[in-house]
């Protein structure tokens, strides 16, 4: 389609897209991603116990999770009791050790049999616990 200027001379339309506002909203949305992304928590969701004194280690051991209905997964993928202790073998041979993270509200009975377990074939057991939150004013 042709447009007359001012001066009453015909010019062609200008066919081109303007590109500035899509890439104004991509980057945008890539910065409200980016901030997102580090806010969201993936993974299963278990609230271990608080206890008073909580050792940091450096150790890169699996993890025995168990959620409050009593399920069990070795890291991510769901296990059953008995198959935790030739798991982690196959992993880490014989000087073999794992971390329990269990939800405060798992029964002792779920989470001692899973020691037992481990305990009995030779298997270091740690578990994860919360430090406990002090009040300096109160005792």
């Amino acid at each position: 389609m042709a447009f007359l200027n001012p001066n009453g001379q015909q010019e062609d339309s200008i066919a081109e897209i303007n590109v500035t506002p899509f890439v104004d909203v991509v980057l945008v949305l890539l910065i409200i991603f980016m901030i997102t992304a580090g806010v969201v928590e993936f993974g299963l969701q278990i609230d271990v116990p608080k206890t008073r004194e909580v050792a940091s280690t450096a150790q890169d051991l699996d993890f025995v999770n168990i959620t409050a209905d009593g399920t069990m997964f070795f890291n991510d993928d769901p296990i059953s009791l008995y198959d935790i202790v030739p798991r982690v073998r196959a992993k880490q041979g014989e000087q073999a050790r794992v971390y329990i993270r269990a939800d405060k509200t798992v029964p002792w009975e779920i989470i001692a049999q899973v020691f037992a377990e481990c305990g009995s074939a030779g298997v270091g057991v740690d578990a994860i616990t919360k430090p406990l939150e002090r009040n300096p004013g109160r005792r």
